[in-house]
């Protein structure tokens, strides 16, 4: 099964979010022993760093940035992908180019903690729990 990841969940991981870090780090254990192919889009990347730099060093940073090239899939942001994004009808720009990257890849699930976010989304959102409770309990 191949999924998405949407910026948020990695977030959550490596900032280590009380009520959300152990679903994300379920959802990349998954990816990492390739049960699931994980992927996410290169706009995730910038957005991770710039949320990281004020609490990581920049050598915290690279480290995680190594971890995500190990366990996950970094897909190219295409230009195409991106006057694609103005027409899903999805409020959010940056969250209609992580729809857009997921239909490009034949994404089954884009998984996410902001699911409403993605009502508009020709591949259908799902939480890590929802996620995880639907295909491996």
């Amino acid at each position: 099964m191949k999924v998405i990841i949407d910026t948020n969940i990695l977030i959550d991981y490596f900032q280590d979010r009380k009520l959300y870090a152990d679903a994300a780090e379920a959802i990349l254990r998954l990816c990492s022993i390739n049960e699931i192919d994980g992927y996410i889009s290169a706009l995730s990347i910038p957005n991770l760093v710039y949320i990281m730099r004020k609490e990581l060093t920049q050598d915290k940073i690279k480290k995680v940035l190594s971890t995500v090239e190990i366990v996950l899939t970094i897909e190219d942001l295409k230009a195409e992908d991106i006057s694609e994004a103005l027409n899903t009808g999805m409020d959010d720009f940056e969250d209609s180019l992580q729809s857009v990257c997921a239909k490009r890849i034949g994404a089954d699930y884009i998984i996410t903690r902001n699911e409403k976010d993605f009502k508009n989304s020709e591949v259908p959102p799902i939480s890590p729990i929802d996620f995880i409770n639907k295909f491996y309990k």
